[in-house]
């Protein structure tokens, strides 16, 4: 067998189990995929059980978990991908900032290729610390650090920002050892998927989850299909315009009647080629890459039309390819999610003024 046809077959094998993971229907069954979830299930069994050891030692003391001297609010997720957690964390600083406070993030950097705890800064290479943490520094000017370890990130932060008042991390869900005053979990269209855990289906973790600690809030957020009761349905567009690496700016009707191209290297590169379509455009060409893509050696055809991408990618494109432009997604939370997040970080914060340390906050 070539290896051609063993990467087509691996291709087709993975496509088949991802359909029977978000329950998808389509006019063919699939078969395939679904003796694929049952193969797996007693993997899932056994990884079910690994996670459910792991959250009783947390939760009985046996592991440890750090307490930061200032709350800690975490944007995660249980499925399996993208479901649009770093825009809900850059709007969540946002309104936190709007608030009068001073705010940290943290993030363990996926895709950078070093594994030291840094400093993020506008400046800051994607390589050295992560697409999504550099879109956070550039975008909302707040002081971030990356590392493996979310505690020795959190504690770096402080030991430079002193009068950082809360943290905000960017993912970690299921990191044990970074005590958390609130979580917030994302869903998008798919739901709980089929509802198995990993590896015969998308759950990181057994639905609804139990807290490593006890008495955490978790607030339930939905980027796609209909919100549920005591969830809260999170509102997503694009902006009417596109900016240059150098903050040149260019309304998208503008295009209206002109070819554009678009790429995108996220988890649903086709609702950001839809999205643009929407507002108007003629997307000639599209190119739908990767999640984290490394867009060094990508290859641009410039009679295709301007290239248009996601905040995300101009991070990376535009060391290489400056006149691309950047489309901004524009994350709305609702009022009632704002409201219930600002009475849990008031309660948070008072119990962290009364416990003495050595982290000024004023």
């Amino acid at each position: 067998m070539s290896a051609l046809t063993t990467h087509t077959l691996k291709q087709q094998l993975l496509q088949a189990l991802v359909q029977a993971w978000n329950g998808r229907s389509t006019d063919t069954p699939n078969v395939l995929g679904q003796v694929l979830v049952v193969l797996m299930r007693p993997i899932s069994w056994l990884f079910a059980g690994a996670v459910a050891i792991r959250r009783e030692l947390y939760r009985r003391e046996i592991y440890k978990q750090e307490t930061m001297p200032v709350p800690v609010i975490v944007v995660g997720n249980v499925m399996v991908g993208g479901v649009g957690k770093t825009p809900i964390t850059m709007a969540l600083v946002n309104h936190l900032k709007a608030q009068g406070l001073r705010v940290g993030v943290l993030s363990r950097g996926y895709g950078r290729k070093t594994t030291s705890t840094l400093a993020v800064s506008p400046k800051s290479q994607s390589l050295n610390v992560g697409d999504e943490p550099l879109l956070i520094a550039r975008s909302c000017q707040v002081p971030v650090f990356v590392g493996n370890s979310r505690v020795d990130a959190g504690l770096a932060l402080l030991s430079l920002h002193r009068d950082v008042q809360v943290l905000v991390c960017d993912d970690g869900l299921q990191h044990g050892p970074l005590a958390r005053d609130l979580e917030l979990c994302v869903f998008d269209e798919r739901g709980l998927g089929n509802g198995h855990m990993l590896p015969a289906g998308p759950l990181r973790e057994a639905w609804p989850r139990k807290a490593l600690s006890p008495n955490v809030p978790c607030l339930v957020l939905k980027t796609g299909g209909e919100a549920g009761p005591n969830e809260f349905a999170v509102q997503r567009h694009l902006a009417d315009y596109a900016l240059q690496a150098d903050g040149t700016k260019r309304s998208l009707s503008s295009w209206w009647d002109t070819p554009v191209q678009a790429l995108a290297g996220i988890a649903k590169p086709e609702v950001f080629f839809a999205m643009l379509r929407e507002q108007g455009l003629n997307v000639v060409h599209t190119q739908a890459l990767p999640d984290h893509a490394d867009l060094q050696a990508l290859q641009i055809d410039a009679s295709q039309g301007d290239v248009l991408c996601t905040e995300k990618d101009a991070v990376k494109l535009w060391m290489h390819h400056p006149k691309a432009w950047a489309v901004p997604l524009h994350t709305t939370l609702p009022d009632e999610l704002l409201a219930t997040i600002d009475l849990h970080l008031a309660a948070a914060r008072n119990g962290k003024l009364s416990s003495p340390h050595g982290h000024q906050t004023a």
